[in-house]
């Protein structure tokens, strides 16, 4: 099997995505990431909506509608979730084989 271009995801993406497991704007993405990784990843907002286009053109993820017209609200699509999962498969077996050998 062929390994996708696109793998392996960027420390800052994997979060995204995973943040994104439930609808959330900008501002909650950021504090999302911050307590996922307790604190070590913290983003700086250029680089969150660069990621954020970046993410939109794969179709990762999707704009859904939002009350608050000021927000733009994001959420993983099908295709996010898979490639996440694909590169979730690919930590597990690095920390695997490195276990067994450490």
């Amino acid at each position: 099997m062929k390994r996708d271009k696109n793998l392996p995801l960027t420390e800052t993406i994997f979060y995204i995505l995973l943040a994104l497991l439930e609808p959330a704007h900008g501002y909650l993405i950021m504090q999302k990431i911050e307590d996922l990784s307790d604190g070590d990843v913290r983003m700086a907002a250029g680089t969150l909506y660069g990621a954020i286009e970046n993410l939109l053109k794969l179709k990762y993820i999707e704009p859904v509608p939002s009350e608050d017209k000021r927000r733009k609200v994001y959420v993983i699509t099908e295709k996010g979730k898979a490639i996440l999962k694909l590169d979730l498969k690919r930590i597990k077996h690095m920390v695997d084989v490195s276990e067994e050998l450490i």
